[in-house]
């Protein structure tokens, strides 16, 4: 069994001693206790099992030779499916609170479940310049060890435990992203096991409307047992700019144009208020000033945002190097900033440096001890939301932000979205610039609900043919949803693959509905 599963069963197990000892107001109400002394040290137990854990296979070599029996095992499973006359759709076994979403999906109850335990790096191939890895293999893993022999992703999405699978069947972005455009843009092939069992492989040239179909299709295409995936040569720095900006107007200029600028390797902004911004450029070098290094991700270290807020204040432009793994999980420990919800010392000088190495917990262990009170709470009085929309409405949907929601800070992150076939491209027939503008936190407007208000930035998202991530609460109808995406090659793989019977609709996941 799955070690974190096995923990995982403790936790069910102590939550319902809870239960039963009249605990259960500590968790609610002083969370953070929970946190500090549960959550925190269990956190630190899986993170350095799957540490150790990729470092001896990939060592080893085990891996590659595994990898094999791990799909025909997948194989006869599907198949033992359509023996048994194909009654339920399927998913995968994977339990919904290992998920970065949110929720936890009620499907997994109804559904066929097809174990799929395939979680490690297969090669790195620099020749080809491709990383070829298994749907659960993370990003913490996979920067680790890219990071250490030369390497990098293009576009490396910033939580650690955020999946291959997740990225490359959801979506990632990264403030890379610029210049590559999303996670699936620097995937170059995929390798599904279908509704008959059968294992596909596809790229650009080879099955080229399974290859652009994938993306955002959440798994009901098929199973992803493998991704290849491009690589870079890394540098040990990031040559960070920070630069304060006042005024929305400004701040939607300077960010357009220095997402435009190619030269910009990396972009990102921070707006704390609706007239308040630090926009963020870097690029990646093996050279440092001593005098201006600054190693963000030690566990001592200001949460990052905070860190970039004291710049804002002082209304400076300043120039930093950070080391390249840093920057890439600066938001990690803080998680973006949410943390401060949960643990609202946590940025204190004193806990950083005493419980700081143990930061941050894992998600899912915060999604699976939540209970229905929490859960309730935050889906009321709290939201999560990224919207993707064209960076010529940037503007526009700022002020929407800021009149439906209110919540700061919000991250903008550019990203570059190609003229290409499947569920996601632009309007026209040219590449073109998108922003995605990311909320998360305690809405503070007195006429926030959460199904209408949400409902209002999707209605104005799709006016502006952009797009919603999926983790996020969908309240959307099924139309509307299919107003916002292009299933026109989606529906027609489907049908091809004969996955109507066998999986359900990607719809049928993501929507509220669906979700606890």
């Amino acid at each position: 069994m799955d070690p974190l599963l096995y923990l995982g069963g403790l936790v069910i197990l102590f939550l319902v001693w809870i239960k039963v000892k009249g605990l259960e107001y500590v968790i609610v109400h002083q969370r953070w206790i929970f946190v500090c002394l549960f959550l925190l040290p269990l956190s630190v137990i899986f993170d350095v099992y799957y540490y150790l854990r990729a470092w001896i296979i990939f060592k080893m070599c085990s891996a590659p030779k595994q990898h094999d029996q791990r799909v025909r095992d997948i194989q006869r499973q599907v198949r033992e499916w359509k023996t048994e006359g194909g009654k339920k759709h399927m998913c995968t076994g994977r339990p919904g609170w290992l998920t970065v979403s949110l929720r936890v999906g009620k499907y997994k109850k109804t559904h066929k479940n097809i174990m799929i335990n395939m979680m490690d790096i297969l090669e790195v191939d620099t020749k080809r310049q491709v990383v070829r890895v298994e749907p659960l293999a993370n990003m913490g893993q996979v920067t680790a060890l890219l990071n250490s022999i030369g390497w990098t992703l293009p576009v490396l999405p910033e939580l650690d435990d955020l999946t291959v699978g997740g990225l490359v069947m959801g979506t990632g972005i990264e403030s890379s992203s610029n210049i590559y455009g999303l996670f699936q843009h620097i995937c170059v092939a995929f390798e599904l096991v279908l509704a008959d069992g059968s294992l596909v492989r596809c790229t650009e040239k080879e099955n080229s409307d399974l290859f652009y179909a994938v993306p955002w299709s959440c798994g009901t295409l098929g199973f992803l047992v493998a991704a290849e995936i491009r690589i870079i040569p890394a540098r040990k720095w990031v040559k960070l700019r920070y630069e304060s900006i006042r005024g929305l107007d400004a701040i939607c200029k300077k960010f357009a144009e220095e997402s435009a600028n190619k030269e910009n390797q990396f972009v990102e902004g921070l707006q704390y208020s609706r007239d308040e911004a630090v926009i963020m450029t870097g690029t990646m070098t093996d050279h440092a000033e001593p005098d201006k290094t600054n190693c963000i991700g030690y566990y001592y270290k200001p949460w990052f945002f905070r860190h970039v807020e004291g710049f804002l204040k002082q209304n400076r432009v300043a120039v930093e190097y950070i080391p390249l793994r840093h920057y890439y999980h600066r938001h990690t420990r803080s998680i973006f900033w949410e943390l401060q919800d949960i643990i609202p010392f946590g940025n204190n000088p004193l806990f950083r440096y005493v419980f700081g190495w143990m930061v941050p917990p894992k998600i899912s262990l915060l999604k699976l001890t939540q209970g229905e009170t929490i859960r309730k709470l935050y889906e009321q009085h709290h939201v999560v939301q990224d919207m993707l929309v064209p960076m010529k409405h940037i503007k526009t949907a700022i002020q929407r932000f800021h009149e439906d929601i209110h919540v700061y800070p919000l991250w903008l992150c550019p990203f570059v979205l190609p003229n290409q076939p499947g569920m996601v491209h632009p309007k026209g027939d040219e590449d073109e610039l998108y922003v995605d503008i990311g909320a998360y936190g305690e809405p503070k407007v007195k006429h926030f609900e959460a199904r209408s208000s949400t409902r209002q930035l999707e209605k104005f998202v799709r006016d502006v043919h952009g797009f919603q991530m999926l983790y996020a609460d969908v309240y959307m109808e099924r139309q509307e949803f299919w107003e916002m995406f292009d299933g026109t090659l989606y529906h027609k793989l489907r049908k091809q693959l004969n996955c109507e019977d066998a999986f359900p609709e990607v719809y049928d996941k993501i929507c509220k509905t669906a979700r606890h």
